[in-house]
């Protein structure tokens, strides 16, 4: 199976799992993923990808609940075995100031 081929299969099975507004919950993803910086959801809605109206975010977000296991196991099921993994993460600084933990940052 192909590298391609694989991601097809993946986002396939994400998009199922997704449920109520998986069409703009879907658009939304790729919007976030595509997008250099986000400042705001009417920012994302202007993407390329995006291709609905700015206030379906908001009722896809409100409606859409998928699971957060089914999810997991999705990822983890792609993750190649014979290959090297590289993760990737964002350390860009958020503020949070009302976190326990943290209270001494932003």
């Amino acid at each position: 199976m192909t590298s391609l081929q694989n991601l097809e299969i993946f986002r396939h099975r994400t998009y199922l799992l997704l449920g109520n507004g998986r069409d703009a919950l879907f658009d939304l993803m790729d919007a976030v993923l595509t997008t250099r910086s986000v400042a705001s959801f009417v920012e994302l809605s202007l993407s390329p990808v995006f291709r609905r109206e700015w206030p379906s975010i908001y009722e896809a977000l409100q409606d859409g609940r998928p699971s957060r296991q089914a999810l997991m196991k999705e990822c983890v099921r792609h993750i190649p075995t014979s290959e090297v993994v590289v993760l990737a993460g964002d350390h860009t600084a958020w503020s949070r100031p009302y976190a326990k933990t943290l209270q001494d940052r932003t």
